[in-house]
């Protein structure tokens, strides 16, 4: 799929990270995938929840319901699948309002890497934060 994001970024925005080498490539996609899930999981998922859109139950009591019923997991990944090509497709648009401001300030390469950098910080800051507070509500819902 994050193949398939490098294509379609290079088509949209003109954006073209796609790589010849096997080895950079490997890496660069595996954290394309990451930014892209983690912007599902920090940003998608928070605004869904805003708009009332999905509903969640408690964090403890999927926890009690997952040991009952081990579906209840394949069917949050399938879930968590959903909410990563939506992070794909609304990345897509983002990046190409991106490119739009980019080209219509005539901002330099130096200073669009500053900021994409700045906001790869915050994402995973925030990321980070999120899995630390699961962690904690797994623990506590296990003592």
């Amino acid at each position: 799929m994050y193949n398939f994001f490098v294509y379609i970024l290079k088509e949209f925005t003109g954006f073209d990270i796609t790589q010849t080498d096997t080895l950079i490539g490997g890496f660069l996609y595996y954290f394309v995938g990451m930014i892209i899930s983690r912007c599902g999981s920090v940003f998608i998922e928070p605004f869904l929840r805003w708009t009332k859109f999905v509903k969640f139950e408690e964090y403890k009591d999927y926890i009690k319901a997952s040991k009952i019923d081990a579906k209840i997991e394949l069917l949050s990944e399938v879930n968590n699948s959903y909410r990563t090509i939506i992070s794909m497709l609304t990345l897509l648009l983002i990046a190409k309002g991106y490119k739009s401001l980019i080209d219509k300030f005539q901002i330099n390469g130096e200073i669009s890497m500053l900021i994409i950098v700045v906001l790869l910080f915050t994402l995973f800051i925030f990321s980070y934060r999120k899995q630390t507070n699961y962690i904690t509500k797994r623990v506590k819902a296990n003592i």
